[in-house]
């Protein structure tokens, strides 16, 4: 080993620990425990962060009150995938940054790790809202799980590309902090993100 990767393995350290740490806190999250109330004002602000950040100034919340209408809104989204694709640009854009401050391998262990931690998490935090909410519709609940993961590894990017602490937040985390807000931010569906 050269001096200089001993010095760059040094260098990503301190961001692995993060990712760690953040993977760690996920079970301590408030997750799906808001369902259906009232989208508060943090909660608003949150959503037109990530609406603008990707790009959809015209766009706005709108809030599901049950299972079924989020149920009924993933579907739509399959139909609808101007959200996804913009998202998939900011991705792509974070793993870009990521790759300037760590190798492949340790972008993909860190990522690994935060997806068993938030898949632990989510499987967790869904089967006890949904008993709550009386949805036993494996296909929707493995949408909620899935979406929280996707979601905490968006944060994690975030996080390994030095962007966490950018103002207003990047719209991963605005998205992410929805969900530690007790939501299910579903998706976009034309002019409206939907959020249980």
């Amino acid at each position: 080993m050269s001096d200089d990767d001993y010095t760059r393995l040094l260098d990503e350290i301190p961001l692995l620990y993060k990712v760690r740490a953040f993977a760690d806190g996920l079970g301590d999250a408030r997750l799906f425990m808001r369902l259906g109330d009232p989208l508060d004002a943090r909660e608003r602000d949150l959503t037109r962060i990530y609406l603008d950040g990707l790009g959809f100034p015209h766009a706005d919340a709108g809030l599901l009150t049950n299972w079924e209408d989020a149920a009924m809104a993933a579907e739509a989204m399959d139909f609808n995938p101007e959200g996804w694709e913009a998202e998939e640009m900011l991705r792509a854009g974070l793993v870009s940054e990521a790759a300037i401050r760590l190798d492949e391998e340790g972008i993909q262990t860190a990522l690994e790790y935060v997806g068993v931690k938030a898949g632990e998490a989510a499987q967790d935090a869904v089967a006890y809202s949904a008993s709550l909410g009386d949805m036993g519709d494996e296909a929707v609940l493995n949408a909620a799980a899935g979406s929280l993961v996707q979601a905490a590894n968006g944060a994690a990017l975030v996080i390994l590309a030095e962007a966490d602490d950018d103002v207003p937040p990047h719209p991963f985390l605005a998205r992410w902090r929805l969900f530690v807000r007790g939501r299910w931010p579903v998706g976009l569906a034309g002019s409206t993100y939907n959020i249980l």
